[in-house]
């Protein structure tokens, strides 16, 4: 354990502190969030620090104090079978975070194989999300989305923003739903009562607030496209052309904005996704060059390449790189999604503790 480190964090904490408690600082509502956020990723750190300090001091204590009265020693002997659970407590607090744990996020589902029933499974998991940001006080707003005929999506994007200043934000819980998520069950199509199988792809990307450090777009790169909102079927459901796709030429990357009022909201709309999905490009790239070992996103919607299966007949979910499997499929797709979210960060937190003491 760093004890430089840690002295560095909890004065830190205590300058938090400080600021948060100065009204001036809450005249900038961002800066003042990004502090908040900030005391609330060190308060478990210090707080974790301060028990093991009054548990090695109270130890002592016992010690001395069972040197002249027995009577102490079995407290003695508690207070230090309790201590090594307090430093591997401290530890895993002090694991580096991801530096986009407290971020929101920029959520797409896209449709794959399997025709409409893939596009049905796409709305299926657009609802399940919606539903978690629900049951966690989340604001989730469709970007643009372009639905089936009978209802589905061939594809969605969602912003999904926390509200407060909790450090552990929507990509803290949601950055593992990315991949290839595959649905087995009776499509409503099938007359024969067959069980078919097809996938859907989520991509899930931190998204951007700050843009000082990000290098401007040169509009060069850029093509803009303007056209009519539209709905189910490909409908138009505008009389202007206010709906707005930019492609990024150097990457072929594609955003589409339909849902504000104006071209000039869906275009900066637009842009702030482009600027989210480039950095996370730039950031996979950079983990890559650097061999880095954590876990990528599939970005091919390929029902061989899968994180998760949806099994309806069986009731069972199962998430394939945790080994989770369990038999509530109705609550999860419901939002009910804490208790696979929970083994996916359960074993990153294993894997970087492993690799921090390896």
């Amino acid at each position: 354990m760093d004890s430089t480190k840690l002295g560095e964090l909890r004065a830190e904490h205590a300058e938090l502190e400080v600021a948060l408690a100065d009204p001036s600082v809450h005249a900038d509502q961002d800066r003042a969030r990004r502090l908040g956020r900030r005391y609330a990723e060190l308060t478990p750190v210090v707080k974790a620090a301060r028990e093991l300090d009054g548990a090695r001091a109270d130890l002592e204590a016992a010690r001395e104090l069972a040197a002249e009265d027995a009577a102490f020693a079995a407290e003695a002997d508690e207070l230090a079978a309790r201590i090594p659970a307090l430093e591997t407590k401290l530890t895993e607090l002090l694991l580096p975070r991801d530096p986009h744990d407290a971020a929101d996020v920029l959520l797409e589902v896209k449709s794959g194989e399997g025709g409409e029933e893939s596009a049905l499974f796409a709305g299926d998991l657009l609802r399940m999300y919606l539903r978690y940001a629900e049951r966690h006080g989340w604001k989730a707003e469709v970007l643009n989305g372009t639905e089936s005929d009978l209802g589905g999506f061939k594809d969605v994007t969602v912003a999904i923003k926390s509200k407060g200043s909790d450090p552990d934000g929507v990509w803290a819980r949601l950055k593992f739903e990315g991949g290839v998520h595959r649905v087995q069950r009776v499509p409503v199509t099938e007359s024969q009562g067959r069980i078919h199988t097809s996938a859907a792809g989520v991509l899930v990307v931190p998204e951007i607030e700050d843009t000082a450090d990000f290098e401007e777009i040169p509009d060069k790169d850029l093509r803009v496209d303007v056209y009519r909102s539209s709905g189910k079927g490909g409908q138009s459901v505008n009389t202007t052309d206010s709906a707005v796709r930019i492609t990024h030429l150097p990457t072929g990357i594609v955003v589409s904005c339909q849902n504000e009022r104006s071209q000039l909201q869906n275009k900066a709309r637009a842009m702030q996704v482009l600027r989210a999905r480039l950095m996370a490009a730039a950031e996979e790239e950079a983990a890559k060059q650097a061999s880095d070992a954590r876990r990528s996103q599939i970005r091919t919607v390929d029902r061989s390449e899968r994180v998760r299966t949806y099994n309806f007949p069986e009731n069972r979910i199962s998430d394939h790189r945790v080994g989770f499997k369990a038999h509530n499929l109705e609550a999860v797709l419901d939002g009910d999604l804490d208790a696979v979210l929970d083994a996916l960060a359960d074993a990153d937190r294993a894997d970087r503790l492993a690799g921090s003491t390896g």
